[in-house]
């Protein structure tokens, strides 16, 4: 039976072109039930380029960018575990202090530190970024919620971060 998996994207460089085939496609082969959400950006991206209609083919979830109204059902289980992946260096530091400006983050947010929560960030910054004084600090703050982070290189495939989830049996 599979479990379910949050996965959360934001609109990195590559998005449109890799999530399906470097982070949905495997993840969904490994046994995961897809609840996708996705931010504003990477929704829009990701229509544009047509690899939207190939990631609902990977779902029976809706796959959500906006809030829901509150008289609508809950469209996604609470999954116990979640990817963001890719994210940017900004959606890092608005997870890392608390900001949810849009339903992604809202979802991480609201995952962050909750017992038997499992959650992986995969992140896409260029090399300046960790010369920037405030960006290891959001890095300790995931860390010691328990999240684990790992990068992205452009250069090398993003599958690599799905080797951080649990395995499944």
């Amino acid at each position: 039976m599979a479990r379910s998996l949050g996965l959360v994207v934001s609109s990195c460089g590559g998005v449109e072109s890799r999530l399906c085939a470097e982070l949905a496609e495997p993840a969904a082969a490994r046994g995961w039930e897809l609840a996708i959400t996705l931010t504003p950006t990477a929704a829009e991206w990701l229509a544009d380029s047509g690899e939207l209609g190939r990631l609902r083919g990977l779902t029976g979830l809706e796959i959500r960018s906006t809030s829901r109204l509150p008289s609508r059902p809950r469209p996604h289980p609470d999954p116990e575990v979640f990817l963001f992946a890719p994210a940017t260096a900004g959606s890092v530091a608005k997870l890392a202090l608390g900001l949810a400006d849009n339903q992604a983050l809202t979802v991480l947010d609201d995952a962050l530190g909750e017992p038997g929560v499992t959650m992986v960030v995969g992140y896409q910054v260029r090399d300046a970024r960790f010369r920037h004084p405030a960006w290891q600090g959001h890095l300790d703050a995931l860390a010691s919620a328990g999240v684990r982070t790992h990068r992205l290189e452009v250069d090398r495939e993003w599958t690599d971060v799905l080797d951080l989830l649990p395995v499944l049996r």
